[in-house]
């Protein structure tokens, strides 16, 4: 309800909403494969690139449709993911964080000499993206981009919170915490890898792909080392494992760095940095044990609330 209450109240701060809901959803595919499969990761910017890239490539050679390009875009996240997968599966922590850094350093050159399809260093130019359903166009003021961003995000995230509800979820919770018991009770540890990180490089496709639609511009930097930091550093903010700590750090994220590079455009990443190490010392959790208490919370109101009505003989 906040969320779709700013863009009533924030008609001028559309634009850096638009890169929060993004920020936001790259954060969720992070979190979905390190927060709920316990699989770490430094190169979700692969993902988000190729996203990028192929919805960018889509509109240009092919049509312009926004939905459609999304579509085209989560594929390819997923394509390039899926073999991925296979690879990160022979090793632990370390050897995981070493492969995927490497795909998505190995995707930047390949974006960087393929300067004839990506456009290189000058980045993909040319991208038109057509009127959402028809009818509305992308301005810029970021109006119709942020509603669209907004609900794309919406959607995802419902879909992941029914998925770490099901007993898929419950599996990969299970492999989390000990990979070994879990392949002792029946559950297919690998299969059940495959398939989360499959389904987070879709969902970092997509953010891709809703960048690319927003700015209608693309260059390397969404294949870069920083795009994967960032999103890390934002769960570092909100915290890992219950999905909200990408949408809480994406916002704390972008507000400080927009603050920082207003008041010291020098040296704001200095004093990011600094309260990055506040974060972590504080207490990386602490965003998630407010949600937990403000949720218990309003469930003691409510069965205190019933109690009061059940001795009274008032229907619940």
């Amino acid at each position: 309800m906040a969320a779709a209450a700013s863009w009533f109240l924030l008609p001028d701060e559309h634009l850096i909403l638009t890169e929060i809901t993004i920020f936001a959803l790259l954060a969720l595919s992070i979190d979905l494969i390190l927060g709920l499969a316990g699989i770490v990761t430094l190169g979700q910017a692969a993902f988000y690139g190729v996203g990028a890239y192929a919805s960018g490539l889509f509109s240009i050679y092919v049509t312009g449709e926004p939905l459609t390009g999304l579509l085209v875009a989560a594929a390819a996240g997923a394509i390039v993911a899926l073999p991925t997968s296979l690879l990160l599966l022979r090793g632990a922590d370390l050897t995981r964080l070493m492969v995927t850094l490497g795909v998505a350093a190995v995707l930047y050159e390949i974006a960087n000499q393929a300067a004839w399809l990506t456009g290189g260093a000058d980045g993909l130019q040319g991208i038109t993206i057509e009127p959402l359903f028809g009818s509305y166009d992308f301005d810029i003021y970021g109006h119709v981009g942020y509603a669209y961003c907004l609900a794309v995000l919406f959607v995802l995230f419902v879909l992941a919170r029914y998925l770490v509800a099901s007993p898929f979820g419950n599996s990969l919770k299970a492999i989390r915490d000990n990979p070994l018991r879990a392949s002792a009770v029946g559950i297919p540890v690998k299969a059940r890898q495959i398939a989360i990180y499959t389904l987070a490089g879709a969902y970092a496709g997509i953010a891709g792909a809703l960048f690319t639609q927003t700015q209608q511009f693309i260059s390397l930097d969404a294949l870069s080392f920083q795009k994967s930091a960032d999103g890390l550093m934002v769960l570092v903010i909100g915290g890992t494992g219950y999905l909200y700590g990408g949408l809480i750090g994406a916002l704390v994220y972008e507000l400080i760095q927009d603050a920082l590079s207003s008041v010291t455009p020098q040296y704001w990443q200095f004093w990011l940095g600094i309260l990055l190490v506040a974060f972590v010392l504080a207490g990386r959790d602490r965003p998630r044990q407010i949600i937990e208490q403000l949720a218990a919370r309003g469930l003691r109101a409510r069965k205190t609330s019933s109690s009061i009505r059940a001795s009274k003989g008032e229907a619940p």
